[in-house]
């Protein structure tokens, strides 16, 4: 994976930060809430954004689902 958001986080914070965007995107937001922090990086990193004020995938988001 060339372009790879995650890199910079160890392997554990990365697999959690893509089963959160996976929720997000099946929204399974009742049965797993993401945290403050990880909202806030994803919405930083440009995979998600706030639709009111419910995250929701970017296309940069679901490309990083889709590799």
């Amino acid at each position: 994976m060339a372009n790879n958001p995650f890199a910079e986080f160890s392997l554990e914070r990365a697999i959690g930060l893509r089963w959160t965007l996976r929720d997000i995107q099946a929204r399974r937001l009742k049965l797993s809430p993401v945290s403050d922090e990880d909202l806030r990086l994803l919405t930083e990193l440009g995979l998600v954004e706030l639709h009111d004020d419910e995250p929701a995938l970017t296309e940069a988001g679901a490309a990083v689902l889709g590799d």
